[in-house]
């Protein structure tokens, strides 16, 4: 088995497995990085996307090897209880999750759309999360979350 290597989370890292197994399985099984969930399987709901190359993408239908020599953040790379990240800090104050199953991948896709756009409009907030399924109705809180924690980064 060939070793992969990548930087997670602003680490090198590397590990010795199938490199055709999926980025979610190795991150879960492998780093214990378990802010991100399976749901779909099939890269179509957003729960288990992190952040390749400042893109947000699904790591359920990653295969590892595509993530050799580049930059994956999970949600524990955005930031910790003592630090939370902007958004996180304007998840919590706007209430923006219920479940809270759907709300990692969201806030990989926020955070991607915010290092492109620091600025974005609320039309492409939801352009940049279209592809997160929330079943908990959450919507307008989490676009105004978005708007919150890009108010707050500007203003730093």
């Amino acid at each position: 088995m060939p070793i992969v290597r990548f930087r997670l989370n602003g680490v090198e890292a590397s590990i010795d497995t199938d490199a055709d197994r999926s980025l979610l399985d190795v991150l879960r099984s492998e780093f214990g990085l378990i802010g991100l969930h399976f749901g779909c399987g099939a890269g179509e709901c957003g729960a288990c996307n992190v952040i390749v190359e400042g893109r947000a993408a699904s790591s359920c239908d990653m295969p590892l090897w595509s993530v050799a020599d580049k930059d994956v953040t999970t949600l524990e790379g955005l930031g910790s209880a003592e630090q939370p990240h902007p958004l996180q800090r304007a998840f919590i104050a706007e209430q923006a999750m219920q479940c809270g199953y759907c709300i990692a991948g969201i806030l990989m896709s926020a955070a991607a759309l915010l290092q492109r756009n620091p600025s974005p409009s609320t039309a492409e907030i939801k352009e940049a999360l279209d592809r997160n399924l929330c079943r908990c109705g959450s919507h307008n809180r989490i676009v105004r979350a978005v708007e919150r924690a890009a108010r707050e980064m500007a203003s730093t």
